[in-house]
């Protein structure tokens, strides 16, 4: 048995999404059957409550006591099992599910969740279910290009059916092509994303700036500051969970791509200035959470500036001020929020940007508050309105971003029930 089945090498912390759901793993006979066994600790570590059901062919390619040890629930293989106290398992665990994920899933499989065929514990479970369910294939590049299986994987959709597309890659037979199972990493994401309840902004299309700008001074050099992107990631991601369609405009972050969320990358201050107006009049919600360097070097050097004995004096000017353009722009019922990062005088200074860009929420927040800024993954933001001032505690930056999106909501109802 692989060594690496046991564990994901990502950090995966308790989820707020994913905590005591109760999501049941289908894995079929493929050989891709031990990437369950890591999505499965991703689950667990996560706080969800997984029941894995098997194949009879997939058990004998992985143990059932791999799913057992890992999950503390019983792996089911047989629909009837008199060992046991008798209930309709396939039933009672089927009205439990909060989602279903089948992974890897073989093309019979497909065929048979496509057709309605259900003829052992897998299947049957799978059809009894109402809860959101989803697919991911892996198996051979042929099978999985075959027009046959090709149309159960469109017949499944259309059913409503979440379909995980077959990574391209080395296969098991020894060939390149279409056909690997995703990775846990990723088919934790599909999962976390099927699992969101609020999807109140379905049909809403945001803009979220993330990250710091870097300013050029020759081709070794630059100008930046201490801005890790995580704030606006954490918006960007919120959004897109509640059914947003997002454009994330960001500056170079080691951050993981976001799923589900259209991803513009730029360097300069100039690029994101030129990347935002491209999205700006498309979008309802804009929320301007990137650090842009405000000053630039006047004059960029093509070669390398050498060291010299004398100090060097650096003429800067002005980037141009990107969130003054958005609310000079703003259209009628379009709602911006910009971000103010002080160090003293946080609401006044917070209180006066509001004002003079033209924003309809800041989300300010300071540096000397435990817990806030740069390069960690809490927040305390203090959301300033033309009226109103409020205070959030200390919370994870998902938290605050969910927060912020609620906050934006209420006001965007407050003004239609005004007007």
């Amino acid at each position: 048995m692989p060594a690496c089945i046991f564990f994901a090498i990502i950090h995966v912390m308790e989820n707020k999404t994913l905590k005591n759901k109760c999501i049941v793993l289908g894995v079929t006979g493929s050989i891709a059957a031990y990437k369950a066994a890591s999505l499965t600790s991703l689950l667990v570590k996560a706080g969800a409550d997984v029941h894995v059901i098997m194949t009879e062919n997939a058990a004998q390619l992985i143990g059932p006591a791999t799913f057992e040890n890992l999950t503390g629930n019983r792996c089911l293989l047989q629909t009837f099992d008199r060992n046991h106290e008798f209930k309709v398992q396939h039933i009672s665990l089927a009205q439990r599910a909060n989602l279903f994920i089948i992974a890897p899933a073989t093309a019979n499989v497909i065929a048979k969740v496509a057709n309605g065929l259900a003829d052992d514990m897998l299947t049957t479970t799978f059809l009894a279910c109402t809860c959101p369910k989803i697919i991911a294939p892996a198996m051979n590049t042929a099978m999985y290009q075959n027009p046959v299986t090709q149309d159960n994987l469109k017949k499944c959709q259309k059913y409503g059916m979440t379909i995980v597309e077959g990574e391209s890659g080395y296969l098991a037979c020894g060939t390149n092509g279409k056909g690997r199972l995703a990775e846990p990493e990723v088919l934790f994401d599909w999962i976390e994303h099927g699992l969101s309840e609020k999807k109140d902004l379905v049909g809403k299309k945001i803009l979220v700036t993330a990250g710091p700008t870097q300013e050029s001074l020759d081709p070794v050099r630059y100008i930046t500051n201490h801005s890790t992107g995580k704030m606006g990631y954490a918006i960007a991601k919120a959004a897109s969970r509640r059914g947003a369609e997002v454009t994330l405009v960001s500056g170079p972050v080691t951050l993981k791509e976001l799923p589900f969320v259209k991803t513009v990358h730029i360097t300069s201050a100039a690029q994101m200035a030129q990347a935002v107006k491209d999205n700006f009049f498309d979008s309802d919600i804009v929320i301007k959470a990137a650090a842009v360097a405000d000053y630039r070097p006047a004059t960029v050097s093509d070669q390398k500036i050498k060291k010299h004995d004398d100090d060097l004096s650096l003429p800067l000017e002005r980037t141009e001020d990107i969130l003054a353009w958005c609310g000079k722009n703003k259209k009628k019922g379009q709602f911006l929020c910009g971000f103010s990062m002080e160090t003293q005088n946080m609401v006044e200074n917070s209180k006066a940007k509001l004002t003079k860009k033209n924003l309809d929420l800041i989300a300010a927040n300071s540096l000397s508050s435990p817990g806030s800024g740069f390069a960690v993954d809490t927040n305390v933001l203090t959301l300033i309105s033309p009226s109103a001032i409020k205070e959030l505690p200390l919370m994870q930056k998902e938290d605050a971003a969910d927060s912020l999106i609620d906050e934006i909501l209420s006001l965007k109802e407050q003004r239609s029930e005004e007007s």
